[in-house]
């Protein structure tokens, strides 16, 4: 490595510890801060610690950790906290070690924890296992900075063993407990965040948020592709700006190009938030909270910072990470090696119309009602279209055949109908179907779902749509989750799927970010599994037909 000059950023030096805002410079040697003065200076730029993602899952940006820094940074975020859970659903271990051997080939901090919950329920096929060996194997290796998110809050509500056991694994390590407890309060909140449960992110309205901060609970706002719950959330930093802090959780590759944590710290100040408690939330909250080795802007810290034009914009003009420039002015001056090699886990068979056929009983039937920017959905029961006894999509009522194929071995498929798709014509499909990351289906017509899927099964994972003899594909080539290519590449194929699937109806913000959720099963209400429909309600799988 190039051994770094000495370098001195002058401008307004934001301190997140003190909460002043002075005029001054920074001092870089060695890729440490090794001083601060309060100077004048005409230069009237400030410079603040760089952004940090509390909750991110990597994997959701289809993109290599190395091409996700890359464009990252563009946007000042200098690390996430990253849960490899996706990847841990395909490949265990294997899956997390790839992600922590690719993140080493880039200068940006990820720290990534241990996931907790995979699979994530018994009710689905996944294609790993982490236990608590695993757990405890993975913990040993001293690169592993937290237990990530605890899905599965009815067990540790019932103080499940095995779950209990990874839990004290990581408190033993002194390390923190991510939780995900969507709609839990009261007692039962109470009862989760006693078990050591430090954080959650999925809180949808400010009473519940509210419930979990008086226990303790540290709160990551969530701003993703899909769900979006910045508006309900943001004015507890007024009150609470310590247990605040902001994530993205999923980001699709096009939402990543267009902005990160910069974009919720822009909106919170233009609804006159307190500029330190912003910044706090972005920077200082997070590093603490996880023990990041990400600098505060201190004497002595790694140069972990940004410059910007001013605190009205935002605008960030530069990224240092370790003292070293990585960004300017919207380019990214990260380099990416170009070597990563693909790891996957896929079955490829056929899948045909007969296959995905739905007999009619006589009776209605249930559907999952799709919420635009919510990952939670509905359960509606309606009377089915039907042609020559069976049940069909009927896209008049804006209600679409679902399809979830199991991946890892040969099955026959899971069918249910969803409302809120829009698609008027054609099909969507991807090898991203949190949480088991099985291939998921929807579409106006069963050829051009299975013509769907069949595109998937040909390239061994992406996205892919189909609108008679068009085909669009996004391969994706590691784990069907990511593609080695570069970001912005990645990018643009991704809004060209985006972009035709709403002209072929769809007015959903992320159709396929939507479609990936229809299979989380530990999101209420109503879900598909690659073993049939199931609900939050009881636990449990429910007949198509009432």
């Amino acid at each position: 490595m190039a051994v770094q000059r000495p370098q001195t950023l002058e401008g307004n030096v934001v301190d997140v510890q003190s909460g002043e805002i002075f005029q001054g410079e920074v001092l870089i040697e060695g890729g440490l801060i090794s001083r601060i003065n309060r100077k004048a200076t005409e230069n009237s730029q400030f410079i603040l610690p760089g952004l940090i993602d509390s909750h991110v899952h990597v994997e959701s940006s289809m993109l290599i950790p190395q091409n996700f820094a890359r464009i990252a940074v563009r946007h000042g975020t200098v690390g996430t906290v990253s849960d490899p859970h996706e990847i841990a659903n395909v490949l265990g271990v294997k899956g997390i070690e790839y992600m922590l051997d690719d993140a080493r080939r880039t200068p940006f901090k990820f720290m990534f924890g241990v996931p907790s919950c995979v699979p994530a329920t018994p009710f689905e096929s996944s294609g790993a296992t982490i236990g608590v060996e695993e757990v405890a194997q993975l913990f040993r290796r001293g690169d592993m900075g937290y237990l990530a998110e605890v899905m599965n809050f009815d067990g540790v509500l019932a103080r499940d063993e095995l779950l209990m056991a990874k839990i004290e694994i990581a408190r033993a390590k002194g390390k923190r407990v991510d939780g995900h407890a969507p709609g839990l309060r009261g007692d039962d909140a109470r009862k989760y965040i006693s078990a050591g449960i430090s954080t959650d992110h999925e809180c949808f309205t400010a009473e519940e948020a509210l419930d979990k901060i008086r226990w303790g609970m540290r709160i990551s706002i969530r701003e993703g592709s899909a769900a979006k719950n910045f508006d309900a959330l943001i004015d507890l930093i007024d009150e609470f700006p310590e247990f605040i802090m902001l994530c993205s959780d999923d980001k699709h590759p096009d939402s990543l190009v267009e902005g990160h944590i910069d974009r919720l710290v822009q909106r919170a100040l233009a609804r006159g938030h307190d500029t330190i408690k912003v910044i706090r939330a972005a920077t200082k909250n997070p590093v603490e909270h996880y023990g990041m080795n990400v600098g505060l802007l201190q004497q002595g810290d790694p140069a972990d910072l940004i410059t910007v034009r001013d605190l009205e914009s935002f605008q960030i003009t530069s990224t240092y990470i370790d003292g070293t420039k990585v960004a300017q002015d919207g380019e990214s001056l990260l380099q990416v090696a170009t070597d990563a090699a693909p790891i996957n886990n896929f079955t490829q068979y056929p899948v045909r119309t007969s296959d995905i056929a739905v007999r009619h009983n006589g009776g209605k039937i249930r559907v999952i009602e799709a919420i635009p920017g919510e990952l939670i959905t509905r359960e509606l029961i309606v009377d089915p279209t039907v042609q020559d006894g069976f049940i069909v999509g009927d896209p008049d009522r804006d209600i679409l055949k679902l399809v979830n194929v199991n991946r890892y071995e040969k099955a026959p498929p899971a069918v249910a109908f969803v409302k809120n798709m829009g698609l008027r014509h054609g099909a969507i499909a991807g090898s991203v179907g949190h949480d088991s990351h099985n291939i998921l289906a929807a579409g106006a017509s069963d050829d051009e779902i299975c013509r769907a899927i069949e595109l998937v099964m040909k390239h061994r994972g992406g996205l892919v749509l189909c609108a008679g003899e068009e085909e669009i594909v996004l391969p994706l080539d590691v784990a069907g989750l990511m593609s080695r290519e570069d970001g912005d590449k990645v990018a643009k194929l991704y809004t060209a799927l985006d972009s035709r699937a709403k002209e072929l109806g769809s007015q959903l913000p992320a159709p396929y970010m939507t479609l990936s959720f229809l299979a989380l099963l530990v999101i209420p209400e109503l879900k598909l599994s690659d073993k049939g429909l199931f609900s939050t309600d009881g636990f449990s799988f429910r007949g198509l037909e009432v």
